[in-house]
């Protein structure tokens, strides 16, 4: 059984950051460097994605508190009409996923990209980089499940209990070790999004139906179901769109030095 531990804020005078922040922060940065890294190994212009992360993440922060509050806990909309405005207090990562998927969209249509030819940069990037934001969910233990005597139960005051958060984080890091093997074997090239999609949807949807509905303070269930595993219909049906219909890019040629200093052109 893993102890339940408490990680103090770090105060700075006024200021107080929480761990849960620090490690959304750590997971966007290793997010944003991920994804410049694949572009590049891919023979793509990197910029895009750097100019993207602000659009993404200010979207982001936005749809995942509105997706708290409307979705997830509408009764807070009841403690002050300012609730709403109050994008640090209460965050649902799939709205965030939400928010970056609608940035996204529009950005590449701004831009004239296509966002397909990124897709397995945005895989490769996202899975880690969530993963680590994960772990802030994990450290602030704000996704208590049912009670258990599972070997990774996590000792909560009043009983050992699922933690959610620590499980997202150990598949989303397992999802990342298989997506990377793909990308290093070649296999299913310009298809790791779907897949991606596909594989968290379904661990997503299982973590989800442990959820603790014994608390104080508990997710809203619609038919029985949270407002994730309805999001997880999408990525699942994006999954399968994807891995039927989307077709590798075309092999990019990048730049190479000869070795008489004249610059050759090589396929990816």
């Amino acid at each position: 059984m893993i102890p339940y531990l408490h990680v103090p804020p770090i105060n700075l005078g006024p200021i107080h950051i929480e761990a849960f922040g620090i490690c959304v922060a750590l997971g966007i940065m290793l997010a944003a460097r991920l994804l410049s890294r694949q572009a590049e190994r891919e023979g793509l212009d990197p910029n895009p994605l750097q100019d993207y992360a602000l659009w993404g993440v200010g979207v982001g922060v936005v749809v995942g508190h509105l997706f708290h509050l409307f979705a997830y806990h509408p009764e807070e909309l009841s403690k002050s009409p300012f609730q709403i405005f109050k994008v640090w207090d209460g965050l649902s990562s799939f709205g965030g996923l939400i928010g970056g998927i609608l940035a996204a969209v529009v950005f590449f249509r701004i831009r004239k990209l296509r966002f397909r030819d990124y897709a397995d940069s945005f895989a490769l990037g996202v899975a880690p980089g969530w993963a680590v934001a994960r772990i802030g969910c994990f450290a602030a233990h704000d996704h208590p499940g049912v009670r258990t005597d599972f070997f990774l139960a996590v000792n909560f005051p009043g009983g050992p209990r699922h933690d959610l958060g620590m499980y997202d984080a150990l598949f989303l890091f397992a999802l990342s070790g298989l997506l990377y093997a793909l990308r290093n074997s070649g296999k299913l090239r310009g298809k790791l999004l779907p897949l991606l999609s596909l594989l968290y949807a379904c661990g997503r949807f299982f973590f989800d139906s442990l959820r603790a509905t014994d608390l104080s303070y508990v997710d809203a269930r619609y038919l029985g179901l949270t407002p994730a595993q309805f999001g997880c219909f999408a990525l699942i049906a994006f999954g399968l769109y994807g891995l039927v219909k989307w077709q590798a890019p075309a092999a990019k040629a990048t730049p190479q030095v000869g070795a008489g200093g004249g610059v050759q052109a090589q396929a990816r």
